[in-house]
Formats: structure tokens, C-alpha cells, sequence
């Protein structure tokens, strides 16, 4: 489904055939840009084709634990239309790099094959069931034994094989209700994953669905809500589910307005979090209220002996308030709010005033009292100049340090993911590998940093001839 597509099933769905008429012809109205659009042009400017190279060029030394493959996603549209085009709704594109025996055996880049790119590109579709729309494009999952490309507020996943090519649409054999989302939480414990899943046509509730470890869904609660919230991210603890119901909706003016992108700030949406027992129902769930703010990402959450819960979160004041095409604001810092369900209350403190996104963890540690979370560094001018420096931090939660590591003037770093030594090794004793676009704009280097030692070198760098875009999510893949 093209986004056009998928913006006019939300709005016949949500609204009267005499809106949903409104919003299409004023679609169509939409002025041409004054200048090229922001996140089609420059490093953002989408790839063209798909590639397959062997044999990578690497520098420093590949730790010989690392035996399996690094896949991000992000939008790479086919064919954007600059005065709708949202970098939420772009088309996904998977790239991977597969690391085994100290050496970058390929990389590859592949179109999530949704019916958008394969009338485009003349591609078959990928087979396997639909749900509201098919563009995926947000995040990368390996789980019962697969790898997953993940989206919310509509699709289902997307099942891809070792090399990225071969893919089909799942839901879960049968047993998903609607749609998933980006941002599923294993517990390291049970292997589970927890998901709080919500869908654009349905303004009314959202989703709690759990997945067992041979990839079916067993449980699932529907929870009321009202005015459609954007929930991208939860989180869990031993006891809870975290769950986000924040000031971000469905919005019938911006809907109105004809934009690629439904959802804007909402003053009016009360801010709330629910703390929902992992085996309860919607009428056990706590709702605490706090100040409007918006989190798209948790880092994580943990139980306290006295009953209250830790959230860690990269905050914002708000969130498309201004304007549709992205964030109005940098992120207040990285928080930790101590949520207290008697009293119904929540104390928010600031660990760091940086502004920084995508908080990674060891997630062998989610849901539990942890001590080390890594987030990319963000300029401060939102990264306007071109010598600015992207910067990765190393949180250490115990001792309220932070140390960080520079990853030199113009080049543009992404997401890092922490991959442990070894099932075993402890928390903080492994690698943390991303994706960097070269000061130039050319090239892109995969960095493989140890994380005991943030702030030296990378251990080893795999250089790419070309520009791959930045994108959302990424994931390692262990080899089975």
C-alpha cells in the first residue's frame, strides 16, 4: 500500500466519508516545497539501488566472538512526494553486514518488498497477510528462531531470511490481533516478548500482547484509551508493563490538512502511565498522571523492594506541536522517573541535560536493576553545522558518570547496539556496533567499540563505498 494508501484507510476509518473527501482533496492541494525537502536531499537523500558487496575492506581487528549479522532499518522511499513525505512513512530498507571468523563477509541492502516497492520496482510482493498497511520500516527483532522487521500502528511484521532477501509478512501463525509494533521488550528471563501495540484506525485501544518463545501470541488485553495516542515505546519490569499515554494523537486537523503524518501535539490529551501487572487485565491497571512530555524511547525499567518502579526515558517537552515534518524540540536530557503506585505519583529527576535519542542497554538486563545505558550524543544546534560532532555516551548509572566517544567532525553516527562477549560475560563486557556516515557524505563505516573502554578507538571499522541513509533501529543477530 503506497502511503497514500495507508493515510486514507486511517482516515476513512476514523472519520466520515465527507472528512475523509476533505482530507484527500486537500491532499492533492498541497503547495510545491520553497526548497528541497530536508529528508530526501543530503545524507537523507534515499539509495537507488540494491547491492550486494563481499568481502569488505576492514580496519583494526574484528573480535573473533562476534559470529553473526548487524541489520539496521530505516525509510528509503521509492518514490516520495516532497510536500507529504514523513520519515515515518518512507519505505523500509534493511542493511547488513554478516561478521564471522574476524573478517566482514558482505554487505546487502534490500527493500522490505510491500506492494509500494514492488509496483515501483517490479519486484514480486513478499507474501503473507496485511493488516492496514504493509510499509515496514522502523525496526529489527530476532526471535523463535527468525529475524523480524517491525512498524507500528498497523502492519504486521516482516519475517526476512539470513541474507535479507527472501521475505514474508507473518502474523505470528494466526494468533496476532491487529497489528504490532516497533518496540517489543524481551524478558531475559522467559524469553518472552511484551509488546503495547496500537493502530491508527483505532482511536479507542490499544493492545497489550505477549509472544511466547515459539513466536505465537498467547496473551492479549485490550485497553481503553481515548484520542488515538502514538505509543512507540514500554517498558517492563518483574511485575509490570510500563505503558505510555501521552499527549501525541491521532489528529483530525492535521488529518484535514491533508499531511502524510496523522498524529500531533495535543495539549488537551491528558499525560498519564499505566503500570499494568504482566498477567492482569485492563481494569488492574494503575494510571498515574504527570506533566505533559513525550518519549518516543525508554532505556528501562525495574521494580524497587518498596513497590514503586523505575522508568529511565529521553523526554521531550512536546512532540509535532509546530510542525509536522519532525521533532519541534531537541530532547530535555536523559530522565529517571520514580513511579510510585500508592501514591499514585511520580518523582522525575534529570541524570544528564544533554540532549541525546535511541538509549541502548545490555538488554540481558531489561526489566531488571541495571547500571549501564549508551544514547547518541546530539548537537546542539540540531546538527546545522558540518563540523559538528556526532557523540556516543556511556552511562554509568552507579556512579553518575558519563563518558562519551567522539566519532570526529562531520561524520554522522546512528544508533549503537550493545552485543555482550558472551552469554556469561558481565554487564558492560562487549562491543557496541553502528553505523557512521563519513564526513564527506560517500561513505559509511560499520564501528565495532569495546564498551568497557567508550572513549578509545574502535576495535575494528568495516568500510562501505557508499552513502547508506540514517535510518531507525538496528539489531545484532547472533548466528544460531
Amino acid at each position: 500500500m503506497t502511503v497514500a494508501g495507508w493515510f486514507e484507510g486511517a482516515v476513512r476509518a476514523v472519520s466520515s466519508p465527507l472528512i475523509s473527501g476533505i482530507a484527500s482533496f486537500n491532499r492533492w492541494r498541497l503547495p510545491a516545497r520553497d526548497a528541497p525537502h530536508p529528508l530526501l536531499t543530503g545524507i537523507h537523500q534515499p539509495m537507488t539501488e540494491e547491492l550486494t558487496l563481499l568481502g569488505l575492506a576492514v580496519e583494526g581487528v574484528i573480535p573473533p566472538e562476534l559470529d553473526g549479522r548487524y541489520v539496521r532499518i530505516g525509510p528509503n522511499p521509492v518514490a516520495a512526494d516532497p510536500r507529504t513525505y514523513h520519515f515515518f512513512t518512507g519505505d523500509g530498507m534493511l542493511h547488513g553486514i554478516r561478521i564471522a571468523d574476524g573478517q566482514a563477509h558482505w554487505y546487502r541492502n534490500r527493500w522490505i518488498r510491500s506492494s509500494t516497492v514492488a509496483k515501483q520496482r517490479g519486484f514480486p510482493p513478499a507474501p503473507g497477510p496485511r493488516h492496514i498497511f504493509d510499509t515496514v520500516n522502523t525496526s529489527v527483532l530476532g526471535h523463535a528462531g527468525g529475524a523480524y522487521a517491525l512498524v507500528e500502528a498497523g502492519s504486521t511484521p516482516v519475517r526476512f531470511d539470513d541474507k535479507l532477501g527472501e521475505q514474508r509478512y507473518v502474523d505470528f501463525d494466526g494468533t496476532l490481533p491487529g497489528s504490532f509494533t516497533a518496540h517489543p521488550r524481551r524478558d531475559a528471563a522467559t524469553g518472552e516478548l511484551h509488546a503495547i501495540c496500537y493502530e491508527a484506525t483505532d482511536p479507542k485501544r490499544v493492545r497489550y500482547n505477549v509472544v511466547d518463545i515459539a513466536g505465537r501470541v498467547r496473551r492479549s488485553v485490550v485497553i481503553p484509551v481515548s484520542q488515538g495516542p502514538l505509543i512507540h515505546d514500554c517498558a517492563i519490569t518483574e511485575r509490570f508493563v510500563v505503558i505510555l499515554d501521552l499527549p501525541m494523537t491521532l489528529s483530525m486537523r492535521t488529518i484535514l490538512s491533508g499531511h502524510g503524518f496523522p498524529y500531533a501535539w495535543d495539549p488537551g490529551h491528558p499525560a498519564r502511565i499505566g503500570l499494568l501487572p504482566r498477567e492482569g487485565v485492563a481494569d488492574d491497571i494503575v494510571w498515574i498522571p504527570i506533566d505533559p512530555c513525550f518519549v518516543f524511547h525508554t532505556a528501562n525499567a525495574y521494580d524497587l523492594a518498596d513497590g514503586r518502579v523505575i522508568l529511565d526515558v529521553i523526554a521531550y517537552d512536546r512532540m509535532f506541536a509546530d510542525k509536522n515534518e519532525g521533532p519541534d524540540t531537541l530532547p530535555r536530557g536523559f530522565e529517571r522517573w520514580t513511579i510510585d503506585p500508592a501514591a499514585r505519583s511520580v518523582e522525575q529527576r534529570t541524570i544528564d541535560h544533554a540532549p541525546q535519542e535511541l538509549p541502548r542497554i545490555d538488554e540481558r538486563r531489561t526489566g531488571r536493576e541495571y547500571r549501564y545505558a549508551y544514547a547518541l550524543g546530539l548537537p546542539e544546534n540540531g546538527g546545522a553545522a558540518p563540523d559538528d560532532e556526532s557523540l556516543l555516551y556511556k552511562h554509568d548509572l552507579e556512579t553518575g558518570t558519563r563518558q562519551a566517544h567522539r566519532f570526529g567532525a562531520g561524520r554522522a553516527a546512528g544508533e549503537f547496539v550493545f552485543v555482550p562477549r558472551s552469554a556469561q560475560a558481565s554487564e558492560d563486557d562487549g562491543w557496541l556496533v553502528g553505523f557512521v556516515i563519513e564526513a564527506d557524505g560517500n561513505g559509511t563505516a560499520l564501528e565495532i567499540i569495546d564498551a568497557r573502554v567508550i572513549d578509545s578507538p574502535p576495535v575494528a571499522t568495516v568500510r562501505l563505498p557508499h552513502r547508506i541513509p540514517p535510518g531507525i533501529h538496528g539489531a545484532w543477530l547472533p548466528t544460531a
